[in-house]
């Protein structure tokens, strides 16, 4: 096996580190431009509506009384630090892959700063039809959703072919 395919997918912390500071800098324009809970329209499906989740995805577990906090703290915590490791034995080649895991590292760092320093999530995307109404979520939700998506894609349809393709080339 050459040098350059033994690296790693670390490569892709810088991708990780952008997320972090768009999300951290949308929420602060956010924050101080938009008054809480008062939509700007900006198309007639989306709205700029300024929240805060105390809870996770969908405000689950949002009115658990403040334990929830420091649970999703652990829980980010946790899962980013796996993610690092993740991408340590990632091989750099498969840097869909790399990206997919710094996406998602990225937005659980940028949800992670709001739980521990203000002890709630700012989100203030606001995505409707009608009178019905998706969860407002943030740049943050955007990446770990896009990574996470892209990590289902590999696992159901990429992962084997590659996995057959590194038997066969380690045969010969």
């Amino acid at each position: 096996m050459s040098a350059a395919s033994q690296k790693s997918s670390l490569i892709w912390l810088w991708l990780a580190v952008v997320i972090v500071v768009l999300d951290l800098w949308s929420k602060f324009v956010t924050n101080t431009s938009l008054d809480y809970g008062v939509p700007v329209e900006i198309l007639p499906v989306f709205d700029l509506r300024l929240s805060y989740n105390t809870g996770a995805a969908f405000s689950f577990l949002a009115d658990a009384g403040g334990l929830q906090r420091w649970f999703f703290v652990a829980v980010a915590v946790g899962v980013s630090a796996m993610l690092v490791v993740w991408m340590k034995r990632t091989p750099r080649w498969q840097w869909w892959v790399g990206i997919a895991q710094a996406l998602v590292l990225g937005g659980a760092l940028g949800n992670l700063y709001d739980r521990v320093v203000q002890g709630y999530v700012i989100d203030f995307i606001s995505l409707h039809y009608g009178e019905y109404y998706f969860a407002v979520f943030n740049l943050a939700d955007v990446a770990i959703s896009v990574g996470a998506t892209l990590l289902i894609i590999d696992m159901l349809f990429l992962e084997g072919k590659f996995r057959d393709r590194n038997e066969t080339e380690g045969e010969a």
